[in-house]
């Protein structure tokens, strides 16, 4: 195979083993740091909804506004995580991306 035709290969998106390899182990990396970022997650929506709960007895049903926005945010987040960690998506979710 000469120098062009591999030139080309890679143009057209494919890659050798040890390229496949690297791009592979960065991905395990990000799937475990994003793994462990998702258990908090589950953790502080759980402390958001005990919060929302108590503030909700307290205002006879009314929802606290700004924790219903960090509660869509955090499912937006937890979504694109998601996604990420089953490989229908190439998109990570934030810190790395903008959170939509």
């Amino acid at each position: 195979m000469t120098d062009d035709q591999k030139f080309e290969g890679r143009m057209n998106g494919e890659q050798n083993e040890p390229e496949k390899r690297e791009k592979l182990l960065a991905r395990l990396i990000y799937m475990i740091l994003i793994a462990v970022m998702i258990s908090l997650a589950q953790t502080v929506l759980t402390v958001a909804t005990l919060v929302q709960f108590v503030v909700m007895l307290v205002n006879k049903g009314a929802p606290n506004e700004n924790l219903s926005e960090f509660g869509t945010s955090l499912g937006i987040w937890i979504a694109k995580a998601a996604r990420f960690q089953t490989a229908a998506s190439e998109v990570k979710p934030w810190p790395w991306t903008e959170l939509d």
